[in-house]
């Protein structure tokens, strides 16, 4: 119903047809939103894997934890490029990655921040200007 009075008001012939209406109201809010964010647990077996993580943050509602201890043992080379990859794609969409451990990569869309500085080390106390 409401796609044949916006194909009408395309052409031209709601006018024509005498009504009384002159705009086409839309409700933008009854479309699904994601509301929840999606963490999903990924293994990189082999490099071909990368398409799956990818396509994941492309959708832009998903922080993705990668286990990279298999292709690592596997094929180093392969990891890297992987690794490169998925860098590459994190900074398009503006997100962020960091290196959790030795084997785990964590990426997050760019709503989210990862604080990447250690918080075992004590860091200097804020300075107040009121102190």
């Amino acid at each position: 119903m409401v796609f044949d009075k916006l194909k009408k008001a395309l052409k031209g012939q709601l006018r024509d047809e005498g009504s009384a209406e002159d705009y086409l109201e839309i409700d933008l809010e009854k479309g699904e939103k994601q509301t929840k964010v999606l963490v999903k647990l990924f293994v990189l077996k082999k490099y071909e894997d990368v398409n799956d993580i990818l396509n994941v943050l492309r959708d832009g509602y998903s922080i993705a934890i990668i286990d990279m201890k298999i292709l690592k043992q596997k094929d180093p080379i392969e990891l890297k490029r992987a690794a490169a990859k998925i860098k590459k794609t994190t900074d398009a969409l503006e997100g962020s990655i960091a290196g959790f451990g030795e084997n785990l990569l964590i990426v997050t869309p760019s709503f989210a921040q990862i604080q990447k500085d250690n918080p075992s080390q004590p860091s200097e106390p804020s300075k107040h200007k009121f102190d």
